[in-house]
């Protein structure tokens, strides 16, 4: 149960710990959390709390992904570069940015949005980028898949945290402020592109040839 607690913790802090860690493993989970929190943002500006269900289908598709190349990752089942990871991951938030530049009218009835298999395939990305961290803290301990389970269990808990709060956000700045609902997407979709396209730039030399 112990263990159970700490993975889960460790999954919500990996998405949603901005303060002051308090051990060694909290402190290993903000090394990448601006990353995700970030991508989230990008994934979910475009929407108001009246689409709640579409959204927690989005995350949950981000998770769902994030999960699978997590566990082929910790079970030694995919091997990749993490230097290449780390730059693909803010080129995940500048597609997800960009693809904000098309919503206009702001009717989702499509059953199956293109942003769902986004989120999806973007999580299969995502998920490489915390497994090396993950595997550090699972060594040779038994009940590999209970770990994991919470470990996922508490991103997602983190993650729909992350989005209570952007869309409280967008409710102040569309909802009572009354600021264009376009205008607003605009902005915050500029804002993180920036954001994303700076740390895509500080990661490119990893990948290039020296």
């Amino acid at each position: 149960m112990n263990d159970f607690k700490l993975y889960l913790e460790t999954g919500f802090q990996h998405i949603a710990n901005w303060n002051g860690q308090i051990s060694f493993w909290s402190q290993l989970a903000g090394l990448t959390a601006s990353d995700h929190i970030l991508f989230i943002v990008a994934l979910t500006i475009r929407y108001q709390f009246a689409d709640w269900k579409k959204v927690l289908i989005l995350v949950t598709a981000f998770t769902i992904g994030h999960s699978i190349t997590l566990a082929l990752s910790v079970l030694n089942l995919v091997t990749y570069s993490v230097n290449w990871i780390e730059l693909l991951i803010p080129i995940t938030i500048l597609i997800t940015a960009i693809s904000n530049l098309f919503v206009k009218k702001f009717v989702f009835k499509t059953k199956f949005p293109p942003i769902y298999f986004m989120a999806l395939f973007f999580g299969l990305i995502h998920g490489l980028g915390f497994s090396s961290y993950l595997k550090s803290m699972l060594g040779k301990d038994q009940g590999i898949l209970t770990q994991l389970l919470a470990f996922n269990l508490g991103l997602e808990l983190g993650q729909i945290l992350i989005v209570l709060i952007i869309l409280i956000i967008s409710f102040l700045f569309v909802g009572l402020i009354k600021v264009n609902r376009r205008e607003w997407l605009l902005f915050v979709s500029a804002a993180v592109f920036a954001l994303a396209l700076n740390m895509t730039l500080d990661r490119l030399h990893n990948v290039l040839p020296q």
